[in-house]
């Protein structure tokens, strides 16, 4: 009986992904071929490792795997049948599905095993994402084998057909159920799903075509990007196995604060400091704003906290040539000290009153 895909991660059955994402790469650096040269156990490890990963962290294949897999699976310790993985929706569809196939004559197509997807943060300043920016970044992924180029096959060797499926990528399985023995169409274990195996297997990536390794990029960031906001780049998350597609790479956007700037949306807020009497007289102030400098015209009997419109020197609005609008909060300054002078004007500007 093949090893339970749990037992082979070491996790339990209910671990959440990021357990057996942490045990997987744990365990893929441990029994690297690099490693362990020469040492067979440890490449077959290696291999069942990847396949169990392959299978847990899709929450489609683990769901199934959890229903049908070899712990606790459809058959029976006394040649019944458990139904409890049909209890909440499929029914009997499901079952003939699950023994038969998706396919004509109970076959199910290969798997064509594309990479898994990533999420990376990346942090920027708060100017890069009023300008936009062109970011070159490193990051730890799975990158395609540069010795086998992703094929999985040595140098001089090439991809030929697996022996134990006959290139179908598919073996029979004989299950007992309710229904008596059945035969099930099953992914072959040795090309999972290909069909093709490396005539000799490339001794850096051990036959899969893609290795640990550091991915190195440079991504564009868009004006206008929001903090929180995610940057999908197509087809450069990990590498599929033996040449498949790559997964996708998502790039969550943090952006670091700036303490003269307040963002809302696509408009900016800001604090500007008048004195009493510029308040009281007017005046004509200059206030930073994320395009630089403006000029602002304070009229005569501003109030404090009176907000001033700065029309389009906001932020640039994404995929747009469009800005929104600079808001300017007024703070009328009290001072707290007064010369005598000072406070003998006030006295007579008080009587006059």
């Amino acid at each position: 009986m093949a090893r339970d895909y749990y037992d082979i991660l070491g996790v339990d059955r209910g671990a959440p992904l990021a357990d057996i994402k942490k045990a997987y790469r744990g365990l893929s650096k441990k029994l690297h071929p690099d490693k362990n040269k020469d040492d067979k156990d440890a490449e077959k490890q290696f291999q069942e490792v990847n396949e169990a990963y392959e299978v847990l962290s899709d929450e489609k294949k683990r769901q199934q795997y959890d229903q049908f897999g070899s712990a606790g699976s459809g058959a029976g310790g006394q040649g019944g049948f458990d139904f409890s993985g049909f209890q909440n929706g499929g029914g009997f569809g499901d079952i003939f599905e699950t023994f038969f196939g998706r396919g004509a004559g109970g076959q199910r197509t290969a798997r064509n095993e594309r990479g898994h997807d990533q999420e990376v943060h990346l942090t920027i300043d708060f100017a890069e994402a009023v300008s936009g920016a062109r970011k070159n970044i490193s990051i730890d992924s799975i990158i395609k084998c540069d010795k086998c180029e992703g094929s999985g096959a040595s140098s001089g060797s090439k991809l030929v057909s697996c022996s134990e499926c006959g290139g179908t990528g598919q073996v029979t399985r004989t299950t007992q159920s309710f229904f008596g023995v059945i035969q099930q169409n099953t992914v072959c274990p040795s090309c999972r799903g290909s069909g093709k195996v490396p005539e000799e297997k490339c001794k850096q990536c051990s036959g899969e075509g893609r290795i640990n390794g550091k991915q190195k990029l440079t991504v564009d960031i868009p004006a206008g990007i929001q903090d929180g906001q995610t940057l999908r780049l197509t087809g450069k998350g990990t590498a599929g196995r033996q040449g498949a597609t790559s997964g996708d790479l998502y790039l969550l956007i943090s952006v670091r604060s700036d303490p003269r700037f307040r963002r809302e949306g696509d408009d900016v807020r800001a604090v500007a400091q008048v004195s009493v009497l510029d308040a009281i007289l007017g005046t004509q102030i200059k206030v930073p704003t994320v395009h630089g400098d403006v000029s602002l015209k304070i009229p005569a009997g501003t109030q404090s906290h009176q907000v001033f419109r700065v029309k389009g020197k906001g932020m640039p609005v994404l995929s747009s040539s469009r800005h929104g609008d600079h808001y300017v909060t007024v703070e009328v300054e009290i001072p707290k000290k007064l010369s005598r002078k000072e406070k003998d004007l006030l006295e007579e500007w008080k009587r006059l009153q």
